[in-house]
């Protein structure tokens, strides 16, 4: 069976849950590609009307190992990983950089799917985070601006007075992309795909690879 061939047969029929209920998943091949099986399915969860498809929580670990989780937006996908955008003082950033491994789990309860991609971490470059940067509403640009994330704050007013400051300083020009913010790439070592089933038999496929490089392993697992 070609990988294309594979992919469709995964694809649910339409909206709601009984579609990927009933359907399930194929059984675990080497042929088929996680990246575009997940591709499908990420086009899938966008065409059911779910608020926010791209929303992912982010693990992470301290250097010491204590883990800690958020929600993030997955803002693009492909072969060599998935980037998604923070501040480089954020929590998160700094236990990505202290300890470069990290989790995404992407959970679309309408379809009754998930799917958990974790590896290495690593930042993407300057030049395509600013690119991505300047495609963002000029609030949202004041807004990466005024934040010190995870630092702490005095009040609700001191945020909205350094966005004002800010919204002055850069009046009449364009926001440019502060250093301090920016992209990581998650690139996948093991992803696994969840497809929720009737009496809770639910079909689970995993793809990994070994030493994070090489060609993708599949295995079928209970569920």
């Amino acid at each position: 069976m070609s990988i294309k061939s594979a992919i469709k047969s995964v694809v649910t029929l339409g909206r709601g849950l009984t579609q990927g209920v009933t359907q399930g998943l194929p059984e675990a091949t080497a042929g088929l590609d996680p990246i575009e099986l997940f591709g499908v399915w990420f086009e899938q969860a966008k065409e059911s009307g779910i608020l926010l498809p791209e929303s992912a929580s982010l693990a992470t670990a301290s250097r010491d190992g204590v883990p800690s989780s958020r929600m993030v937006l997955l803002k693009s996908f492909a072969l060599d990983g998935f980037v998604f955008f923070t501040n480089y003082g954020s929590r998160k950033a700094k236990e990505m950089d202290e300890n470069p491994k990290a989790s995404l789990l992407l959970h679309w309860v309408v379809l009754q799917r998930q799917v958990r991609v974790e590896g290495s971490v690593e930042r993407i470059s300057a030049e395509v985070s600013a690119e991505y940067f300047h495609t963002r509403a000029r609030g949202s640009q004041i807004g990466a601006w005024a934040s010190r994330q995870s630092e702490e704050l005095e009040g609700r007013p001191v945020l909205k007075m350094r966005a004002e400051e800010l919204e002055q300083r850069f009046k009449g020009q364009g926001v440019p992309s502060p250093g301090f913010w920016g992209g990581y790439r998650l690139i996948p070592e093991r992803i696994e795909f969840w497809q929720g089933r009737l009496d809770r038999l639910h079909d689970r496929l995993e793809y990994t690879k070994a030493d994070g490089e090489g060609d993708w392993t599949a295995r079928r697992l209970y569920p």
